[in-house]
């Protein structure tokens, strides 16, 4: 329960993100911007698989740009979805509103912990010192 609370809260910050930086792009209260997420978490989990899956040559031949395609479909149709609430005026604000939310959802999964990031940052240990014991590189010949 915990996780999925997490996960619903990174994703109504990335959609108020999307909201104040692309035009195009409203809502009239804070519980509508509540709901367009919820519904948008939702449609991701089910429908998204669904879509990948069709638009798998595409994925392909992009190298995973058409990703963002998809993802602007889903904003666009969960504007039309909760139209007049929150609504998505036309596709390249859904585009540059689906960048935007997947942007700052991993920027924010990375810096919480909350998503599967493959970013990962490590600190390696000082090798010890090199004594007389020929604790150096070894050479075959």
């Amino acid at each position: 329960m915990k996780k999925f609370l997490q996960s619903w809260l990174i994703n109504t910050l990335a959609v108020l993100m999307a909201v104040y930086l692309v035009k195009g792009i409203h809502y009239q209260t804070s519980l509508d911007l509540i709901m367009a997420s919820l519904v948008l978490g939702i449609i991701n989990s089910v429908f998204r698989p669904f879509l990948m899956f069709l638009a798998l040559p595409l994925l392909i031949v992009t190298l995973g740009l058409f990703t963002l395609v998809i993802n602007a479909l889903v904003l666009y149709f969960v504007g039309n979805l909760l139209s007049p609430h929150f609504s998505v005026d036309h596709f390249s604000a859904a585009f540059w509103g689906a960048l935007v939310c997947s942007i700052v959802s991993v920027l924010l999964n990375t810096i919480t912990g909350a998503g599967n990031s493959r970013i990962r940052v490590e600190r390696h240990r000082t090798p010890p010192p090199k004594g007389p014991g020929g604790g150096g590189p070894v050479i075959d010949v």
